[in-house]
């Protein structure tokens, strides 16, 4: 929600003289100069805010407090533990998972609470908490397809 100032303050000059034309419109000025600063952003939930402006010794803080979580993932009958960042997306933990299994991303599917996740949907969104587990299946798809392409080759062979 944009506050919009009251009109007293839009046509108030500095100078405190009725003398001085300009000086009205150089306040209306740095106030839109003022409202052009704002910055938004889209929440992972949807909803238009306004983003924060942390102080210095919050970026100093922020740095230092990156909140990263184990998460335990089973391939049925593999447990990994994978530590990732509290705020990232299942295509992200996917990928870190790509480098411990082998399964390229767009072969594996995340089951988490007994439901298929998306790859854009954050962790803490959807609830995942420290030394949660999650499930880890290969595509059906791509498995037919491999052991498609293996039969045909042993055919050949």
């Amino acid at each position: 929600m944009v506050k919009i100032p009251s009109p007293s303050r839009l046509f108030r000059s500095r100078s405190r003289s009725s003398t001085t034309i300009g000086g009205a419109g150089a306040d209306i000025c740095a106030m839109v100069a003022e409202h052009e600063k704002i910055e938004w952003e889209v929440r992972p939930g949807g909803m238009l805010v306004q983003r924060r402006r942390p102080s210095p010794e919050d970026d100093a803080a922020a740095a230092v407090d990156v909140e990263y979580i184990l998460v335990k993932v089973s391939t049925g009958w593999q447990w990994h533990d994978v530590s990732i960042d509290a705020i990232a997306t299942f295509g992200d933990l996917k990928v870190t998972l790509s480098l411990v299994t082998g399964l390229w991303p767009r072969e594996q599917r995340l089951l988490y609470r007994g439901k298929e996740r998306d790859d854009r949907e954050h962790l803490h969104m959807v609830g995942v908490q420290d030394r949660d587990k999650v499930l880890l299946l290969e595509d059906p798809a791509v498995k037919e397809r491999k052991l498609r392409s293996t039969t045909l080759a042993q055919l050949m062979g």
